[in-house]
C-alpha cells in the first residue's frame, strides 16, 4: 500500500520534468503512468504521465515522504485535487521554454493555492538556449509584484541535487509556517 504519512505532490505544464525530478529522488522504483503522447501541438515527447507518478524518499530523520506526480494537461485537472488530497507541500515545475512561463506559474499556483500553502517553485530547462530565450529574472519579478514569497529555484530535473535542493526548501518552508502558526 502506497499511503504515506507525509506526501508531496510534484505539479507543473507537460514537459516540465515531474517524472524526471521524481525519479532522480526516489529510493525506490518509481510508479510511473506514462503513455504515448497524442499532444504533440504542445510538446515533441514521445510519452506523458497520464495519471500519478509515484517514488519515495526517506529524509535524515528516517521520514518516508511520498512523491506523487501529476499529470500536466489540463484535461487531467479533475485528478489534481485527488493526488494533492493530504499533501503536506507541492512543488510546481515550470519550463523556462514553454510558450508563456509567466501565464503558466500564474495558473499552477491559482489552483495549487488551493490545494495546499506550502508550495515551493522549480524553473526548468533554463540551460537551453534558444533566440526566443528569456531572461530568468520574470520569474523573482512577478513574484514580487504579486506578494508571493515562495522558494524559486532553477533547476535540473534529471539532478538530485537541485531536486533535493528545491525540496528540502520547501520542508524548510513548512517548518517555518508550523511554527509561526503555534
Amino acid at each position: 500500500m502506497i499511503l504515506q504519512r507525509f506526501k508531496i505532490v510534484f505539479a507543473g505544464g507537460m514537459g516540465a520534468g515531474k517524472t524526471e525530478a521524481i525519479k532522480s529522488l526516489s529510493e525506490i522504483p518509481v510508479l510511473q503512468t506514462e503513455a504515448f503522447n497524442t499532444d504533440s501541438q504542445r510538446h515533441s515527447k514521445m510519452e506523458t504521465t497520464v495519471g500519478i507518478d509515484y517514488g519515495e524518499i526517506t529524509l535524515d530523520d528516517n521520514v518516508t515522504i511520498g512523491l506523487y506526480g501529476t499529470p500536466g494537461q489540463s484535461r487531467f485537472d479533475f485528478i489534481w485535487s485527488a493526488i494533492t488530497k493530504g499533501a503536506i507541500g507541492a512543488v510546481i515545475l515550470i519550463d523556462h521554454h514553454s510558450e508563456d512561463p509567466i501565464q503558466e506559474l500564474e495558473s499552477y499556483l491559482e489552483i495549487f493555492q488551493n490545494f495546499t500553502d506550502n508550495i515551493s517553485i522549480g524553473i526548468t530547462h533554463t540551460d537551453l538556449i534558444s533566440e526566443n530565450s528569456k531572461s530568468t529574472g520574470i520569474y523573482k519579478d512577478w513574484l514580487l509584484q504579486n506578494d508571493l514569497f515562495s522558494p524559486l529555484y532553477f533547476i535540473d530535473a534529471r539532478k538530485k541535487e537541485d531536486v533535493l535542493l528545491l525540496l528540502e526548501a520547501l520542508i524548510t518552508s513548512i517548518e517555518i509556517n508550523s511554527n509561526i502558526a503555534n
